[in-house]
């Protein structure tokens, strides 16, 4: 049954929600920021991009979040009233919502806002499992609840998921109280149901917009979308009907907390009335346009370090003198280069075929990226787990180093000859080309120059095929892409959300090199069995970053240093290692 008012039960639940909500933000109080990259759209269900998932976390709410300060990150309630009661050995998970969370008002609900309900985290439970939605996270979900698998083999069969069905393992038991029933123990399913992805979504809604609904997001979060010219700018609005909430978080053991705490303390959330995005591709722009004052919070573009910072690695004079602070962390994050596992040319499991990727890998210059198209502001990363994420091993040291004298070797001994031209041939004596795909910004132009140089350096042709990010990731799930230079920011603090990259089943959603090893795939499964602070799963963790470096799986790369520049009027700034939408948590003061 879909949720909606019953009676007088409905309109008091409505009396009540309505006193409870925050006074609106100031509207004269704006925020302006930049992506990078352009936006995809704002259907959770749909969207894996970080820059979209952004404004869907401000939009949106899933049952848990993260405390804001809090190190390592802590889950706790969001709309949820309280963390879940677990029972049945871990297999029963029963949550009470808070009363009088609104829905904001759009013509789906006859114009008006509409409450919250446990139906509603039913219905979009199964919008992620529904396989004509194709969902990237619907691995989050999969072979987890009681009788959800079996409900999507029957839409597989019919063509048509049924949304009316009910499904054992995900239960509304009444209006505020949620019974979510596991196949077996699942240490990771707070983690999902804090992620962004899962927020709240009204199936009238849904039904009313059907493929327009990614300009269409409608949720109970502290957000509103305003304005949207897709890849050019987004804007949010402060909703004025948002749940009170007042920022109380507690200072951790980072001295930079002590400024955030007496900046943000006691005051409602959220504080600014306006968030203005500009999609701003080119690193050079959004450096000018912060140096203007166009933008108040930049992540330095790493072309620019120089100008920003001095050889201490500290502001230069000039912009401490006009109060601008800087913030600096390791984000949980790794770029890497995949290659397509089912391509011709690069995929596969043959010696051969080994041999090539891993000579491809030690042939790529990592230390130059690092120090010339980074300019210094990435780390090495010597496994698919970033720093600051459990599972990471801070002793482990990747097989896979830069040496391109034995990758020579390598290539030369499986019988990748070269030509006269310099260049070599397939073991069969036809032409070797590696086609890696690639964006338009001087920043992708710089890694291609260096990719260029790298292969020449062991004798392989390589060729770019330039084209935008949302067309790229299309084709890259469908398994179209040879290679590509990709980046995964951690959605939960866990090990588990960084390999589930490799993991076979996953081809098409998250699986984007479309990895399929049946050691690998064995171990995964091993793994989710196992405790977070379990030692055997750590093993396990360590194991599966071996077999995808034997494969070849990734050209790994690097995590991002991250050097935040705030001007003086921003306040309560302090990047979350897992939330995305920081502003949700800020504060603008008036300013020339």
């Amino acid at each position: 049954m879909r949720s909606g008012f019953r009676g007088l039960a409905g309109i008091l639940a409505l009396l009540v929600a309505t006193t409870a909500t925050s006074l609106a933000a100031d509207p004269a109080k704006v925020l302006r920021i930049a992506f990078p990259v352009a936006e995809t759209g704002f259907d959770p269900v749909r969207v894996s991009d970080l820059y979209s998932a952004t404004v869907i976390e401000a939009i949106f709410d899933p049952l848990y979040t993260y405390d804001f300060l809090a190190r390592p990150a802590k889950i706790v309630p969001n709309t949820a009233d309280g963390m879940p009661e677990v029972s049945d050995g871990g297999r029963s998970y029963l949550i009470h919502l808070k009363h009088g969370i609104l829905f904001s008002p759009d013509p789906a609900f006859g114009g008006k806002p509409r409450e919250l309900s446990a139906e509603d985290y039913v219905y979009t439970f199964k919008r992620f499992a529904d396989p004509a939605n194709r969902s990237p996270w619907a691995f989050l979900i999969n072979d987890r609840f009681v009788g959800l698998d079996e409900q999507v083999e029957q839409a597989k069969k019919t063509g048509k998921f049924d949304y009316d069905a009910a499904i054992p393992g995900i239960v509304a038991l009444d209006r505020y109280t949620l019974r979510l029933t596991l196949k077996r123990p699942d240490y990771l399913l707070p983690y999902t149901l804090a992620h962004s992805a899962f927020g709240a979504m009204a199936r009238e809604v849904v039904e009313k917009y059907g493929n327009d609904l990614q300009a269409h997001p409608v949720g109970t979060g502290p957000y509103l979308l305003k304005e949207w010219r897709r890849a050019a700018r987004i804007v949010l609005e402060a909703n004025p009907g948002y749940r009170k909430r007042i920022w109380d978080f507690q200072p951790g053991d980072d001295p930079w907390d002590r400024q955030v705490v007496a900046e943000m303390k006691g005051k409602t959330i959220p504080q600014i009335g306006r968030i203005v995005i500009s999609i701003i591709e080119e690193g050079q722009s959004r450096w000018l346009a912060f140096s203007r004052k166009e933008l108040d919070l930049l992540a330095l573009p790493a072309t620019f370090r120089a100008e920003a910072l001095d050889r201490s690695n500290r502001l230069k004079p000039a912009l401490a003198k006009d109060g601008v602070k800087l913030y600096r962390a390791i984000d949980p994050s790794v770029s890497y280069a995949f290659f397509n596992f089912r391509d011709p040319v690069v995929g596969g499991f043959s010696k051969e075929k080994i041999a090539l990727r891993r000579a491809v890998i030690m042939g790529y210059d990592l230390p130059e990226e690092i120090r010339v198209v980074d300019k210094g502001q990435a780390v090495q990363a010597q496994m698919p787990i970033p720093y600051g994420v459990v599972g990471f091993d801070p002793a482990y040291r990747s097989i896979n180093q830069y040496d391109p004298v034995l990758a020579n070797e390598l290539l030369d001994y499986y019988g990748y000859k070269k030509g006269a031209d310099g260049y070599r041939t397939l073991p069969d004596g036809k032409p070797l080309v590696l086609q890696m795909a690639t964006g338009t910004a001087a920043a992708d132009r710089e890694r291609d120059e260096l990719w260029l140089k790298s292969m020449n350096a062991i004798g392989i042709r390589m060729v770019f095929n330039q084209g935008k990010f949302a067309d790229q990731l299309k084709a890259a799930k469908a398994c179209h892409l040879m290679m590509w230079d990709a980046a995964w920011t951690a959605d939960y603090p866990d090990g588990d959300d960084f390999l589930q990259l490799l993991y076979g089943p996953n081809t098409g959603q998250s699986n984007n090199g479309c990895y399929q090893s049946k050691a690998y795939d064995a171990m995964y499964e091993q793994s989710r069995l196992l405790s977070i602070d379990s030692v055997d799963r750590q093993h396990l963790y360590l194991d599966m970053t071996r077999q995808m470096e034997v494969d070849g799986a990734w050209v790994l790369q690097t995590s991002p240093e991250r050097n935040e520049l705030i001007r003086p009027w921003v306040l309560g700034y302090k990047k979350h290692p897992i939330l995305n939408a920081d502003f949700v948590y800020l504060d603008v003061e008036a300013h020339k």
